[in-house]
Protein backbone atom coordinates (compact mmCIF):
# COMPACT_ATOMS: atom_id res chain seq x y z
CA UNK A 1 0.00 0.00 0.00
CA UNK A 2 1.16 3.25 -1.00
CA UNK A 3 1.63 6.67 0.78
CA UNK A 4 -1.71 8.77 1.20
CA UNK A 5 -1.66 11.42 -1.13
CA UNK A 6 -5.43 12.50 -0.89
CA UNK A 7 -6.94 14.86 1.27
CA UNK A 8 -5.60 15.23 4.93
CA UNK A 9 -8.24 16.54 6.74
CA UNK A 10 -10.41 13.65 5.60
CA UNK A 11 -7.92 12.02 7.51
CA UNK A 12 -7.99 13.85 10.51
CA UNK A 13 -11.92 14.05 10.48
CA UNK A 14 -11.39 9.99 10.99
CA UNK A 15 -8.42 9.49 13.27
CA UNK A 16 -8.61 12.63 15.26
CA UNK A 17 -5.37 15.07 15.52
CA UNK A 18 -2.61 13.94 13.13
CA UNK A 19 0.62 16.74 14.01
CA UNK A 20 2.98 14.83 11.40
CA UNK A 21 0.29 14.99 8.72
CA UNK A 22 -1.06 18.48 8.63
CA UNK A 23 -1.38 21.40 11.07
CA UNK A 24 -5.15 21.83 9.98
CA UNK A 25 -8.01 20.92 12.00
CA UNK A 26 -11.39 20.21 10.65
CA UNK A 27 -14.06 22.66 11.52
CA UNK A 28 -16.35 19.55 10.58
CA UNK A 29 -16.86 17.13 13.51
CA UNK A 30 -18.65 14.00 12.18
CA UNK A 31 -15.95 11.54 10.23
CA UNK A 32 -15.94 11.80 6.62
CA UNK A 33 -18.54 9.28 4.41
CA UNK A 34 -22.16 9.62 3.58
CA UNK A 35 -23.15 7.81 7.27
CA UNK A 36 -20.66 10.30 8.87
CA UNK A 37 -22.96 11.66 10.99
CA UNK A 38 -25.64 8.86 12.04
CA UNK A 39 -22.64 6.46 12.65
CA UNK A 40 -20.49 8.84 14.94
CA UNK A 41 -22.50 7.20 18.04
CA UNK A 42 -21.68 3.84 16.34
CA UNK A 43 -20.51 1.48 19.13
CA UNK A 44 -16.79 0.71 17.36
CA UNK A 45 -15.38 -3.51 17.53
CA UNK A 46 -12.47 -4.67 19.22
CA UNK A 47 -10.75 -4.60 15.82
CA UNK A 48 -11.82 -1.51 14.29
CA UNK A 49 -10.48 0.32 17.37
CA UNK A 50 -6.67 -1.55 17.13
CA UNK A 51 -6.83 -0.57 13.26
CA UNK A 52 -7.81 2.94 13.98
CA UNK A 53 -4.66 3.42 16.19
CA UNK A 54 -2.65 1.33 13.56
CA UNK A 55 -3.32 4.11 10.77
CA UNK A 56 -2.81 7.03 13.13
CA UNK A 57 0.99 5.68 13.03
CA UNK A 58 0.76 5.05 9.11
CA UNK A 59 -0.67 8.67 8.24
CA UNK A 60 1.07 10.98 11.06
CA UNK A 61 4.33 9.98 10.47
CA UNK A 62 3.47 9.24 6.46
CA UNK A 63 4.76 5.44 5.89
CA UNK A 64 3.75 2.29 4.24
CA UNK A 65 1.90 -0.88 5.38
CA UNK A 66 5.04 -2.55 4.68
CA UNK A 67 7.40 -0.34 6.63
CA UNK A 68 5.24 -0.12 9.63
CA UNK A 69 5.11 -3.85 9.91
CA UNK A 70 9.00 -3.78 9.19
CA UNK A 71 9.29 -1.66 11.89
CA UNK A 72 7.04 -3.50 14.09
CA UNK A 73 9.32 -6.52 13.41
CA UNK A 74 12.01 -5.07 14.49
CA UNK A 75 10.53 -3.86 17.90
CA UNK A 76 9.25 -7.34 18.51
CA UNK A 77 13.28 -8.59 18.29
CA UNK A 78 14.20 -6.02 20.38
CA UNK A 79 14.40 -6.62 24.60
CA UNK A 80 11.55 -4.37 26.14
CA UNK A 81 8.24 -2.94 25.33
CA UNK A 82 7.33 -3.57 22.01
CA UNK A 83 5.18 -0.68 22.03
CA UNK A 84 7.81 1.99 23.41
CA UNK A 85 10.22 0.43 20.80
CA UNK A 86 8.22 0.91 18.23
CA UNK A 87 7.21 4.34 18.75
CA UNK A 88 11.57 5.28 19.66
CA UNK A 89 12.23 3.60 16.47
CA UNK A 90 9.60 5.99 13.83
CA UNK A 91 10.56 8.79 16.61
CA UNK A 92 14.07 8.52 15.78
CA UNK A 93 13.65 8.86 11.95
CA UNK A 94 15.04 11.52 10.14
CA UNK A 95 11.95 13.20 8.35
CA UNK A 96 10.44 13.13 11.65
CA UNK A 97 13.74 14.64 13.68
CA UNK A 98 13.48 17.59 11.17
CA UNK A 99 9.64 18.11 11.71
CA UNK A 100 10.45 18.02 16.18
CA UNK A 101 13.43 20.64 15.43
CA UNK A 102 10.93 22.94 13.92
CA UNK A 103 12.45 22.94 10.43
CA UNK A 104 9.13 22.19 8.59
CA UNK A 105 6.06 22.48 9.51
CA UNK A 106 4.94 18.68 9.23
CA UNK A 107 6.78 15.09 8.62
CA UNK A 108 5.39 15.83 4.71
CA UNK A 109 7.49 18.49 4.31
CA UNK A 110 10.33 17.36 6.34
CA UNK A 111 10.45 13.76 4.33
CA UNK A 112 10.42 16.20 1.18
CA UNK A 113 13.50 18.70 2.48
CA UNK A 114 15.21 15.12 3.03
CA UNK A 115 15.24 13.41 -0.32
CA UNK A 116 15.47 16.57 -2.45
CA UNK A 117 19.31 17.06 -0.92
CA UNK A 118 18.62 19.73 1.92
CA UNK A 119 19.45 18.20 5.15
CA UNK A 120 22.96 16.81 6.69
CA UNK A 121 23.51 14.59 9.23
CA UNK A 122 26.98 15.13 10.90
CA UNK A 123 28.52 17.43 7.71
CA UNK A 124 27.37 14.81 4.70
CA UNK A 125 24.73 15.31 2.75
CA UNK A 126 21.72 12.32 3.57
CA UNK A 127 18.66 12.06 1.25
CA UNK A 128 17.33 9.17 3.07
CA UNK A 129 13.93 10.23 5.16
CA UNK A 130 14.25 6.81 7.06
CA UNK A 131 17.46 7.33 8.40
CA UNK A 132 17.29 6.48 12.11
CA UNK A 133 19.53 9.17 14.25
CA UNK A 134 21.23 8.47 17.36
CA UNK A 135 22.51 10.48 20.41
CA UNK A 136 25.06 12.95 18.99
CA UNK A 137 24.10 13.35 15.11
CA UNK A 138 24.06 16.73 14.47
CA UNK A 139 21.26 17.56 11.69
CA UNK A 140 21.62 20.68 9.72
CA UNK A 141 20.93 22.75 7.06
CA UNK A 142 23.16 22.64 3.57
CA UNK A 143 25.13 25.29 3.30
CA UNK A 144 23.11 27.00 0.55
CA UNK A 145 21.40 29.84 0.28
CA UNK A 146 18.31 28.25 -1.33
CA UNK A 147 18.27 25.34 1.09
CA UNK A 148 18.21 27.96 4.04
CA UNK A 149 15.80 30.19 2.84
CA UNK A 150 13.27 27.29 2.16
CA UNK A 151 13.55 26.24 5.99
CA UNK A 152 13.92 29.98 7.19
CA UNK A 153 10.41 30.06 5.37
CA UNK A 154 8.96 27.00 7.44
CA UNK A 155 10.17 28.25 10.44
CA UNK A 156 8.42 31.59 10.05
CA UNK A 157 5.08 29.60 9.78
CA UNK A 158 5.45 27.86 13.05
CA UNK A 159 7.27 30.03 15.40
CA UNK A 160 6.59 29.14 19.01
CA UNK A 161 6.61 25.44 18.47
CA UNK A 162 8.84 23.96 21.71
CA UNK A 163 11.82 21.55 20.87
CA UNK A 164 11.32 18.23 22.30
CA UNK A 165 13.83 17.29 25.40
CA UNK A 166 15.75 15.11 23.43
CA UNK A 167 16.82 17.85 21.19
CA UNK A 168 18.55 21.05 21.20
CA UNK A 169 18.80 23.65 17.87
CA UNK A 170 20.10 26.58 17.19
CA UNK A 171 18.41 29.14 14.85
CA UNK A 172 21.18 30.79 13.76
CA UNK A 173 23.23 28.42 12.69
CA UNK A 174 19.95 26.32 11.45
CA UNK A 175 21.63 22.89 13.00
CA UNK A 176 20.27 20.75 15.59
CA UNK A 177 21.29 18.04 17.25
CA UNK A 178 19.95 14.94 19.01
CA UNK A 179 20.84 14.80 22.45
CA UNK A 180 18.94 11.07 23.44
CA UNK A 181 16.91 8.68 22.27
CA UNK A 182 13.32 10.04 22.51
CA UNK A 183 11.21 9.19 25.84
CA UNK A 184 7.80 7.71 25.56
CA UNK A 185 6.59 11.27 27.13
CA UNK A 186 8.22 13.61 24.60
CA UNK A 187 6.01 12.00 22.03
CA UNK A 188 3.15 14.29 21.14
CA UNK A 189 1.21 11.99 18.89
CA UNK A 190 -1.74 10.63 21.11
CA UNK A 191 -2.04 6.73 20.23
CA UNK A 192 -2.44 3.43 22.62
CA UNK A 193 0.78 1.68 21.16
CA UNK A 194 -0.25 -1.69 22.77
CA UNK A 195 -3.39 -1.67 20.54
CA UNK A 196 -1.29 -1.46 17.53
CA UNK A 197 0.97 -4.50 19.06
CA UNK A 198 -2.62 -6.22 19.48
CA UNK A 199 -3.14 -5.67 16.16
CA UNK A 200 -0.49 -7.30 14.60
CA UNK A 201 -0.14 -9.84 17.50
CA UNK A 202 -1.27 -12.55 14.22
CA UNK A 203 1.08 -11.12 11.57
CA UNK A 204 4.42 -11.07 13.26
Amino acid sequence: MSRYRGPRLRIVRRLGELPGLTRKLSKKENPPGQHGSSGANKKSSQYSIRLREKQKLRYNYGITEKQLLNYMKKARKAKGSSGEILLKLLEMRLDNIVFRLGMAPTIVAARQLVSHGHITINGSLLDIPSYICQPKDVVSVKENKASKKLVETFMESISGESIPEHLSFNKTTLSGEVKSIVQRNWISLKINELLVIEYYSRKV
